[in-house]
């Protein structure tokens, strides 16, 4: 689909993520995916409630990859990598 951009809580998200090789990996696979094709299943994904264009992914039981998905500017904005919608 396109380019895929971190908000500034995105990149730090991303640096505590660095910590643990195995959320890693997995963030990093997400992340390839969602490039390619942000609505892609499986894995699972829910649009939020409340929000315009915005996703969720599970990396695991306590963190998610939130995600806008700007279509006309093709661009995957990535919100938040760490914690469950905090």
């Amino acid at each position: 689909m396109g380019k895929i951009k971190f908000s500034k809580q995105a990149a730090k998200d991303f640096e505590k993520i660095k910590q643990y090789p195995a959320l890693e990996t997995k963030v990093i696979a997400l992340l390839q995916l969602i490039r390619e094709n942000p609505f892609a299943s499986p894995p699972y994904y829910e649009k939020l409630l409340g929000f315009e264009n915005v996703y969720s992914r599970r990396i695991n039981m306590h963190h998610r990859l939130v995600y806008e998905v700007r279509e006309k500017e093709g661009i995957i904005a990535v919100l938040r990598l760490w914690g469950h919608y905090e």
